[in-house]
């Protein structure tokens, strides 16, 4: 009797060493994925308040290729279980129990981006949101009114009130949220603007800085030039001359703009229209950067009221009219 225990025991001692070295090379081989065709990764959504268990069907149902039991009890077994994270994850080729493992407790989510540009405006930007990949579209149907409501910024208009730069977002995330991120930084940035503003500025609020911030991002061709024409716009603002700038114009022709510019359009008085009226336009006519923020607020320090493009993405600037009659026969009508 004894002996048959013996070998019984030694049996189950052997089955469990063999156990053992299955669970530590299954650990570090690659899980087999049930990729979708045309995709190269398998997508996980783990919804908030799923357990361990349903964390293992939840993948294994997603493709993740291995006998849901085995993996929740590795989840078990690590002493996480209890510190798996909801989200959105890509499980890649070459995955292991250990890397899937690190991942869900690490919420290495997979990440996608937008990247909002200098100088556009906000049609360009509800438009770019429509089209980034798996972005939830609230916004979508929603007046510019309705999105400042939900953004917390009643009555506000939207143009320029959005930072220029890429924010990254989880799958399933809502527009509105990234809206939200890009209307804080630009606050944030524009604070930071004022704060550094000439102690000779004729701008009187933040707002107001916003405002010619765009019209310098919209005027400029070229980064070096955007100081100096930031200081011929603050020039003509003390003067009480017409600011005279294109891309307010035709901001105001919206989109009965073709790209062309007529000699009508410069003379049809609209609210845009810095031909027919003085001071600054209503709004921001686009989004400036950074370096526009403080081209408006902190200009160079210039006696030029004129300028004209050279054609090569340069500004020629004039003190005089003579001058800038004769640049503007030079490089636009050449002369």
């Amino acid at each position: 009797m004894r002996r048959l225990f013996t070998g019984l025991f030694g049996l189950v001692f052997v089955a469990g060493l063999a156990v053992f070295a299955y669970g530590g090379w299954w650990l570090h081989e690659p899980l087999a994925l049930k990729i979708p065709p045309g995709s190269q990764v398998l997508d996980l959504e783990i919804e908030p308040g799923t357990s361990a268990q349903g964390v293992a069907e939840d993948a294994v149902a997603s493709g993740v290729d291995v006998p849901p039991l085995l993996l929740y009890a590795w989840f078990r077994l690590s002493g996480q279980a209890r510190l798996l994270k909801a989200g959105s994850y890509e499980v890649t080729p070459g995955t292991t129990p250990r890397k899937l493992l690190s991942m869900l407790v690490r919420g290495e989510e997979s990440l996608k981006s937008i990247t909002f540009v200098e100088g556009w405006n906000i049609r360009q930007v509800l438009a770019a949101l429509q089209k980034a990949e798996a972005l939830k579209p609230d916004s979508v149907g929603l007046s510019h009114e309705a999105i400042m409501t939900q953004l917390g910024k009643p009555g506000v208009h939207p143009e320029g009130r959005f930072f220029p730069d890429t924010y990254t977002y989880s799958k399933g995330a809502s527009d509105l949220a990234v809206l939200k991120r890009a209307a804080r930084a630009m606050d944030k940035r524009l604070e930071a603007a004022w704060a550094q503003r000439a102690p000779d500025t004729p701008l009187k609020t933040p707002d107001e800085a916003l405002v010619l911030a765009s019209i310098v991002e919209k005027e400029t061709g070229k980064p070096s030039d955007r100081a100096e024409i930031g200081g011929v716009f603050t020039n003509r603002l003390r003067m009480g001359m017409l600011l005279q700038t294109d891309p307010t114009v035709i901001y105001g022709l919206g989109e009965k703009f073709d790209g062309n510019l007529r000699r009508r359009d410069l003379q049809a008085d609209t609210p845009y229209n810095t031909y027919t009226r003085a001071g600054l336009p209503p709004t921001p006519i686009a989004m400036p950067g950074k370096a526009a923020l403080l081209a408006a607020v902190k200009p160079a320090s210039t006696k030029a009221i004129y300028f004209v493009a050279r054609g090569d993405g340069t500004s020629q600037f004039s003190v005089t009219l003579d001058e800038h009659n004769r640049a503007v026969n030079k490089f636009q009508r050449n002369k």
